[in-house]
């Protein structure tokens, strides 16, 4: 079967991009994508240890943030002297 989709330049850029990081095509990246729903309801539950790999692999590419905020009384105040 073949769909054609018209999508937004920022979202087919966004794609594209994912794409490029999982080294395959744009058109694998949307069937992996558009499969993962119906696969999900079909396989196992996952064992702890696989949940823990899936969670780690999902948050791969997420940015860098700081583990902690400096919300101390001297931080929150230090503007008012």
């Amino acid at each position: 079967m073949s769909v054609t989709i018209e999508l937004p330049p920022e979202i087919e850029a966004n794609l594209a991009a994912r794409a490029q990081e999982q080294g395959i095509s744009v058109g694998e990246y949307v069937k992996h994508l558009i499969g993962e729903p119906s696969a999900a309801k079909t396989t196992r539950p996952l064992t702890p240890a696989e949940r823990a790999a899936a969670w780690i692999e999902g948050s791969r590419n997420l940015p860098d943030t700081p583990a902690t905020a400096d919300d101390s009384r001297e931080t929150i105040y230090s503007s008012r002297g």
